[in-house]
């Protein structure tokens, strides 16, 4: 108030003397303003410090520092990932600092440890990969991030994760697993939102090749797969006729880019993209679609597999033109690797493979956990796919259309076929 008076007096006497003012007077008002403005920005920069002091508790930096960034993020890309275990939040970790507009798109077939009991128990969608995903899009540093990731070591408890507690107790008070993950995400205060493939209980069903005979079984829930001891030889939802939840589906179509993977090809993956709606929605939409290979092979899944393995495993269950580029690892460290890590191998050339799809080759590993994704490198790998699409429809922009009306609109429902 006392900037604003004196900038007013100034601007008072300024305007109303009548006669030629003296340099001196001149020089006096001009004081005044200048005092004025600054009493002004004093008090504004005090009251930015006050409202942003709750969003910096955990963050360094000067608030211009933090103001920036948090702005850049905004106006970042729109991206959906599509996946779960941890594979997806290798993804998330990576994206995160560069743009808050994320998606993740998370598979609810797991039936195992802390997820399987509480889905058994209480009839919830296993929380389990909506945890992990939505820790990986939160401040690291957080102790309330760090609070749900903790896990029980005995008792009747003992195996649970707190953050699937919290997610089940959230889903019983208000009554649905959509509005449980609002309010956790706005509790860990993430950059971007996580999303269920499907809202519909479902398993998946496996047939495997056993490696003792040439004799095919049927193996049924998620967990278990991976021990039959064999080849898979296709992979299944049940029931089949699984819908996708409308919000994933409308992300997918609003989306700059969708990255599918990595993570586990047949348990990770694929439960998401047999969901009716998300493979329709990845055909339709315009965002440029990549799927990233694995670094290493997984035990019980895809040994032996190259990138070309992986590909044909994902044409065999949703068909050819769901993505356009495969991003692949080119670098094989053995520091740090251990004798049981198998490198996913290139695709050989001359194959199918490198006629239907662009492959970008890349050093993807990190340098800690070599058979993994570095989360850094992997971002900066997606971002470089982003630009080369540009302009993009950073929100806020005008200049861009990227769905039609029609599309929008039939996202928003249950898809009850396929005609999407």
């Amino acid at each position: 108030m006392l900037g604003v008076f004196l900038i007013s007096f100034g601007f008072a006497h300024i305007l109303h003397v009548l006669q030629p003012l003296v340099a001196s007077s001149r020089f006096h008002l001009l004081i005044y303003i200048l005092v004025g403005l600054g009493f002004i920005l004093i008090a504004l920069d005090k009251l930015t410090r006050n409202i942003l002091a709750p969003y910096r508790k955990y963050q360094q930096g000067r608030v211009v520092d933090v103001v920036y960034a948090h702005r850049k993020r905004e106006r970042g890309p729109r991206v959906v990932t599509i996946g779960g275990g941890t594979g997806l939040p290798t993804v998330l970790r990576g994206l995160k600092l560069y743009t808050s507009n994320i998606t993740a798109v998370v598979t609810v077939a797991d039936d195992g440890g802390s997820s399987g009991r509480l889905r058994r128990d209480f009839g919830i969608l296993p929380p389990g990969d909506l945890r992990n995903n939505i820790a990986a899009l939160a401040d690291d540093e957080s102790l309330m991030t760090r609070l749900f990731q903790h896990r029980f070591a005995s008792g009747d408890l003992g195996g649970h994760a707190f953050g699937n507690l919290f997610i089940s107790a959230l889903a019983s008070v208000t009554g649905s697993i959509e509005t449980a993950l609002i309010e956790t995400e706005r509790v860990l205060n993430i950059q971007g939102r996580v999303l269920p493939a499907t809202l519909e209980d479902v398993n998946l069903v496996a047939m495997v090749r056993l490696n003792h005979s040439a004799q095919v079984v049927k193996i049924r829930g998620e967990s278990n797969i991976s021990k039959a001891g064999g080849r898979i030889d296709r992979v299944e939802l049940s029931p089949v006729d699984v819908h996708a939840y409308s919000e994933s589906v409308l992300a997918i179509l609003e989306a700059d880019l969708v990255v599918i993977g990595p993570g586990s090809l047949y348990t990770s993956i694929l439960p998401n993209l047999l969901v009716k709606g998300i493979t329709q929605a990845l055909r339709s939409t315009s965002a440029h679609k990549v799927y990233v290979c694995n670094v290493a092979t997984q035990p019980g899944e895809t040994e032996g597999y190259t990138v070309a393995d992986h590909v044909l495993a994902l044409e065999q269950h949703i068909g050819r033109g769901v993505f356009q580029t495969v991003l692949a690892n080119n670098a094989y460290p053995l520091e740090n690797a251990g004798e049981n890590t198998h490198y996913v191998q290139p695709v050989p050339d001359p194959h199918e493979v490198r006629q239907r799809y662009t492959i970008r080759y890349t050093d993807l590993t990190d340098s800690e956990q070599p058979w993994r994704h570095d989360p850094s490198k992997l971002s900066q790998e997606l971002l470089a796919l982003i630009k080369q699409q540009q302009p993009y429809s950073a929100p806020g922009r005008t200049d861009v259309t990227i769905i039609s009306p029609a599309l929008a609109a039939n996202a928003r429902r249950e898809f009850p076929d396929e005609d999407v």
